[in-house]
């Protein structure tokens, strides 16, 4: 395009007249990537114009250009590991369903927090076959600094929507369990998103984790991530 503006003009660009039409086209890409080479120049007041306004638009597409590069590759992906299978079992005497996660960064996530729902199809009164959802309160579903490991507690009692429900009656509303995990990376300062899906297959009931947990002999937390997606028999 400021090819073309440059050929309307009068010999607006200085040792190009030997070249005709491509060396308009040849001088618009310097002026726009701002290389300037010397050998070519505007000598016209019209010239001048249509290089200044060229320039300027060169240097909006690079900083565009740049902005978006930068935002694309230098988003820090969130790395949150989950477990292969949700556990239900007994904890603190009350049948719980607990989710193992960790943070595969291995640096701090600031306010994270967490969010679990069900999604189950129900049949109304009509017959109508529905998909609804319902979220599963957590006993914590927040975290002040996410560094390690952090299991999720939904304690199934009579205010759960899990409540008197059996493995059967999952598998029978084809019920899926929709976790999404955010926070804030400490190093980019920006928020990281996760989602894990869980279908009732991936369900253990009446198992638990085994534990990754250990103490070394300087007097150090230890975490053995090999038996991370481990479960056992209660």
């Amino acid at each position: 395009m400021f090819g073309f503006l440059y050929s309307l003009g009068h010999e607006p660009i200085a040792n190009a007249a030997q070249n005709g039409p491509l060396a308009s086209f040849y001088f618009s890409i310097e002026t726009l990537a701002t290389v300037g080479y010397g050998d070519m120049h505007p000598q016209t007041n019209y010239g001048h114009l249509i290089a200044t306004i060229e320039i300027f638009t060169g240097m909006c597409f690079l900083a565009v250009m740049t902005g978006l590069i930068f935002a694309r590759f230098s988003r820090p992906r969130a790395r949150f590991e989950f477990a292969n299978n949700p556990v239900i079992t007994r904890h603190e005497g009350r049948q719980t369903l607990i989710i193992r996660m960790a943070n595969a960064r291995h640096n701090a996530i600031s306010q994270a927090n967490a969010r679990l729902w069900i999604i189950r199809a129900e049949r109304t009164k009509e017959g109508e076959e529905l998909r609804r959802f319902y979220e599963l309160k957590l006993d914590r579903s927040d975290h002040p600094i996410f560094a390690l490991s952090w299991n999720l507690f939904h304690v199934i009692d009579k205010d759960s929507p899990l409540h008197g429900l059996t493995e059967s009656d999952l598998t029978e509303s084809d019920a899926l369990l929709v976790l999404n995990v955010g926070g804030i990376d400490d190093s980019s300062t920006q928020q990281l998103r996760a989602r894990r899906i869980y279908s009732w297959r991936d369900i253990h009931w009446h198992h638990r984790y085994k534990d990754i947990t250990s103490v070394s002999p300087q007097g150090r937390l230890l975490l053995d991530y090999t038996k991370f997606h481990d479960t056992v028999p209660e």
